[in-house]
Formats: C-alpha cells, structure tokens, sequence
C-alpha cells in the first residue's frame, strides 16, 4: 500500500509516519510526507520533522517528504497559535480556555492538500493510495474539524469533487487509542525499523508554546498539548527525551513530570 502522512513534527503524526513506513515494507509500497507552514508560532515543529526525516532516511528508509508553505495566511488568521495572536493559554485540554488554540478551518485546509497529492499519487501509479490520520480516542471535542461528521462530510465532498477518487483510502490505526496507546506503538516501531526511540522522540515537538534559549530550542511543559503528551510518558514509565524548559531556564525531565502530575491530579479532583 502507499501511504500520504501529514506530518506535524509532533508525537502523534510522528508515530503515525512510523506505522506507515512499517507498513509499506511489508508489501513493497511507499510513504509520502507533508508537513505545511501556516505562520504558527510553533514552527519549531517543522524543523523538527525534517530532523526526523533525515533521521529516518539516514537508516536507509526511504521517504518523500515537502513542506507546503501558505505563505501570509498567518495575517489573515484569528488564532492563539499564530503569530501576532493571543497568548496561547496554559492547563488541561478540556478547559474552555483550549478554544483559543483552534485555527478556523485549519484541518479542511490540510485534508483538501493531502487528499489532491494522494489523488495525484494514485492516478501516477495506478494504484490505490491511503491517506493516513492519526485520529484517536483523544481527539477533543474542543476542535470541531477533528469530529466524525466533519470528516465524513469532507471525504464526501471531496469524492463528489474528482474522478477516481475511489482509488483514495484511508488508514486511522489509532482510532480506538489515547496518546499512550499511541507512544507505546512508537516504542514496537522503532525496534522493527530499526530506529531509536529517544532520538525519535527527542526530535519532535508536542509544545504549542516552545521557548528559545541561545540558538536552542525546547518545549513548555504548561500549555495543554505538553501536559498530553507528559501524561502518555508517565504512564508508558519512561522518561519523555524532549528538553523542557519554562521562564528560569532548561529544567529536567522530572520538573516537567511532576508539574504535570500536579496538574492532572487537580484536573481529576475538580471533576
């Protein structure tokens, strides 16, 4: 099978261009990458998928991956997660305050790419082509373009829109998984293709609030995404590889470990 990821350069995408590439080696088929720059303050994440591609490929995988720039949309967007927007708000995820960090119609501006490449790809090869999402059980109801309805409507449109679009499939191996579920796959990954889980993982980014200190980059462990992805850490009991950091400085894994237990602790009491 052939396989089109759409690549954050976070944990999750990450994970799923890794089951893809398993995937494809088994019967022979191919992986392509897109990762799109939208003026996101995170844009940390970009570099970060490169650094993971050339990882990847330095272990002899072979993977197409582009970077599609929508250059200027960034000024026409209301949203916590672009420059020149708001703050983007800290804690847990199913605060009201995480409406801040949805960018109006940012999945049906990426499905509409991702499926014109896999469209592409397949009528190319003459073949049928999946377009693989790493939708979970996670998912929030806080972001309307990742419910059920939502992509069933797109995929509609989409199929009303093309010819062959028959050819173009769709693969959610996560769909019944949280980000632990997820994490714990990434670990079986990287022993069968060979790879390294904590350069895998050290070379993503989850943080929507990355913070620069001299020439280098690590992530929050306050904003929403970051207390995710800690959460599937702690309970897969193995120390996240990514360098954290907050206003005093870098601080270690287990500063960020226990702010977050904190934090969930609170979350669980309060409901």
């Amino acid at each position: 099978m052939n396989y089109v990821v759409s690549l954050s350069g976070g944990m999750d995408s990450s994970t799923l261009l890794l089951r893809c590439l398993h995937m494809a080696s088994i019967d022979n088929g191919s992986v392509t990458a897109m990762s799109f720059y939208y003026g996101q303050k995170h844009r940390v994440e970009l570099d970060r998928a490169q650094a993971l591609v050339d990882y990847i490929r330095s272990k002899g995988i072979d993977l197409k991956y582009e970077v599609i720039r929508l250059e200027g949309l960034q000024y026409l967007l209301n949203s916590a997660l672009v420059e020149g927007g708001d703050e983007v708000p800290e804690g847990h995820y199913a605060h009201e305050n995480m409406k801040a960090t949805v960018v109006p119609n940012r999945n049906k501006i990426f499905a509409s790419l991702t499926q014109s490449v896999a469209l592409s790809l397949a009528n190319e090869k003459r073949q049928e082509v999946s377009i693989a999402l790493g939708i979970h059980a996670g998912d929030h109801a806080i972001y309307p373009d990742c419910r059920q309805e939502f992509r069933d409507a797109d995929d509609a449109a989409f199929r009303i829109g093309n010819w062959e679009s028959e050819r173009v499939l769709y693969y959610t191996p996560y769909l019944m998984d949280d980000k632990y579920g997820i994490l714990r796959d990434g670990q079986v990954l990287c022993e069968n293709l060979g790879l390294d889980f904590n350069k895998v993982y050290a070379l993503t980014n989850t943080s929507y609030k990355p913070i620069r200190i001299g020439a280098t980059w690590y992530s929050d462990y306050k904003s929403a995404s970051s207390v995710e992805r800690i959460e599937a850490f702690i309970k897969l009991g193995v120390p996240d590889p990514v360098a954290y950091a907050d206003e005093t400085g870098s601080v270690t894994w287990e500063v960020a470990r226990d702010h977050v237990e904190k934090v969930l602790s609170e979350y669980t009491e309060a409901a």
